[in-house]
């Protein structure tokens, strides 16, 4: 029994204990479940979880990430059953987070609201005034946490938009991208990078690449209302809101190219074909290998 999920120990705890719950109770190998689809799925086993660290939102959810380092890939899963009957959110429980660590924290619950955010799905008027909000608490109590880490405020304010960012509400009513985590995923199982170094990385490469005069109002709604940009050049406005998100995350002390993380260029065309391996990737704008690749080359 042990045997088999001796893969799965890269991952987080919650992720791990999700896949150990859900594979209980099926018959093969479980990474069948990553590997077929959440309808292998059935039931679980009943899980709560105890809050040691803000950005990965599994504390209320039904996600799990799984990386396997013999088939180097990180894929996921998603059911209700996997959602814990209870979690615990104490602030002070992540005080000791290191500064790296809390700053991909942030990172990764900023783009687990932007990858919800930019959608094709106009009429959402509730869920984009939510998303900004919690974009805004990242870029105000990011920082902070940094500056000041047993500040239990701060703490207790990514702690919250960690979990809101994930759990089902700015989803609800309206198509998601996922283009950014599917390509990252795709990076971090080849190489041992941080998920939220990853994302900070890939998305301002990903915001560049899929800007055109068919989403440019959506970045001019995201630059304007998040970054508060002026102007009256659309194209201007959403490349300066591009540009404020890449510089906020490279205060948070984030890499800013693939080649800083150790990424090999040989190694990129893999990581594109893995990316779409089964089949093209992205809502707001779908991405085949070519897109991938061309967003893993600008990133490197």
């Amino acid at each position: 029994m042990q045997s088999r999920y001796l893969k799965f120990l890269r991952s987080t705890i919650n992720d791990c204990a999700k896949t150990i719950a859900a594979g209980m109770f099926h018959d093969g190998d479980p990474w069948d479940l990553f590997q077929f689809g959440d309808s292998y799925i059935r039931t679980a086993l009943p899980l709560g979880t105890v809050l040691t660290f803000a950005g990965t939102g599994s504390e209320m959810n039904g996600n799990a990430v799984i990386s396997n380092e013999e088939t180097v890939q990180k894929l996921a899963i998603h059911h209700d059953v996997l959602r814990p009957r209870f979690s615990i959110l104490d602030p002070s429980y992540t005080f000791t987070i290191p500064p790296y660590q809390t700053a991909a924290g942030t990172v990764d619950i900023f783009s687990h609201i932007l990858e919800q955010y930019f959608s094709p799905t106009k009429d959402a008027f509730v869920q984009n005034r939510l998303a900004e909000s919690l974009f805004i608490t990242c870029i105000q109590y990011g920082p902070l946490a940094l500056k000041e880490p047993t500040n239990y405020e701060a703490r207790a304010q990514l702690m919250w938009t960690s979990s809101l960012a994930l759990n089902g509400l700015l989803g609800y009513g309206r198509i998601t991208d996922w283009a950014t985590h599917a390509i990252e995923h795709a990076v971090s199982a080849a190489y041992d990078v941080t998920h939220g170094a990853g994302l900070a990385i890939l998305t301002p490469y990903w915001m560049e690449y899929v800007l055109s005069d068919e989403t440019t109002d959506k970045f001019v709604e995201y630059a304007q209302n998040v970054w508060q940009v002026k102007g009256t050049n659309d194209f201007a406005v959403a490349r300066k809101g591009i540009e404020k998100t890449r510089k906020f995350f490279a205060s948070l002390g984030m890499p800013k190219t693939l080649r800083d993380v150790g990424v090999k260029e040989n190694k990129l065309e893999d990581m594109a074909e893995k990316t779409v391996l089964y089949g093209d990737v992205g809502k707001f704008k779908k991405l085949g290998k070519n897109d991938v690749l061309a967003i893993l080359k600008n990133a490197f």
